[in-house]
């Protein structure tokens, strides 16, 4: 479920790029007037935002935004502002190219979404940067497993729905066992093909028989076998299969505990799962931590930042 508010009765796209115009002008940006408007309004909105105010102004939104805001809040405003696609798209590229690659953001996008919104996202891609997805994922990650699976991720086709042959689940469970914990070394190959072709249901269903009958779960042998990137992938594409609300809070967790925050990753979270399920991760950050997700951000963080990003978390429970 989704945190997003938008108002009863929200003003005309018009209106509102109207509004937004009058933040720009004048000495310094309204800044409190962009947030109050553009952390309320849903994707659809934002498009109609935005088509409105190239109308009516001869330039793009997106391009003034950048101009007006700085730092940390103009990232996440301007990643705010994309539809989710061109969202993921952006993430993925930033992610594949940035001079200090960790392929974080990447691999989580790409691991955590479903077949179908892989396939919109590949033609978006390509849109947007004029490079087909695959060739990128080609060029700037090393060969190994983790670009297997990348790549397998987002070629194959896997069902949706919630169904699961029990039979070949308790099949793939073995499999893995037999491909991991139960050899010297590791038969990566095996990791790939089960996760890379199998759905998000049947996976779980698989890691559910996998502690059943090893007695440990399927995430800990992912630890045991495997490392680095291609860990990262593995552990991602299971835990969201399993549970996306409980494997999200761990990642916001991790990127504000300690000295410091990882904001590219706070804001990379808060933002693409707003509309999708971030009350399932609220649920989650609470259950775990005993501390509300709302209270951690706004230690966390400061300013316009600070209250863009818990206007998009809404209420804190």
């Amino acid at each position: 479920m989704a945190t997003l508010t938008v108002p009863p009765v929200p003003p005309s796209p018009r209106d509102d790029a109207m509004q937004l115009y009058r933040a720009f002008k004048g000495f310094g940006c309204d800044t409190s007037a962009v947030i109050n408007i553009l952390a309320h309004r849903d994707a659809t909105q934002r498009a109609y935002i935005q088509q409105e105010y190239k109308a009516m102004y001869s330039e793009e939104l997106s391009k003034r935004l950048a101009s007006e805001l700085s730092g940390k809040l103009g990232t996440a405003v301007l990643l705010w502002l994309h539809d989710p696609a061109g969202r993921d798209a952006t993430i993925i590229r930033k992610s594949l190219t940035a001079d200090n690659k960790t392929l974080e953001g990447a691999t989580e996008v790409i691991c955590s979404r479903t077949p179908s919104q892989l396939q919109y996202l590949k033609q978006i891609y390509h849109s947007m940067f004029g490079v087909y997805l695959e060739h990128d994922i080609q060029t700037n990650t090393s060969p190994g497993d983790h670009q297997k699976l990348l790549l397998a991720y987002i070629s194959t086709p896997r069902h949706e729905g919630p169904e699961v042959n029990r039979e070949i689940a308790q099949k793939d469970a073995k499999g893995l066992y037999k491909a991991g914990e139960k050899k010297l070394g590791t038969d990566e190959k095996t990791f790939i093909h089960i996760f890379s072709e199998r759905s998000a249901a049947h996976l779980a269903a698989v890691s559910s028989y996998y502690h059943d009958m090893y007695g440990h779960s399927l995430k800990k042998a992912v630890k045991n076998e495997t490392s680095g990137a291609f860990e990262h992938a593995l552990l991602t594409i299971i835990q969201c299969a399993v549970n996306p609300g409980k494997y999200f809070a761990k990642v916001l967790h991790k990127a504000m505990k300690g000295l410091g925050t990882d904001d590219s990753t706070l804001i990379r979270v808060v933002v693409t799962r707003t509309e999708v399920d971030m009350q399932y991760i609220k649920a989650a950050y609470l259950k775990k931590h005993k501390k509300t997700l709302n209270d951690e951000v706004h230690s966390e963080t400061s300013s316009h930042y600070r209250t863009f990003l818990l206007s998009l978390l809404g209420p804190n429970h």
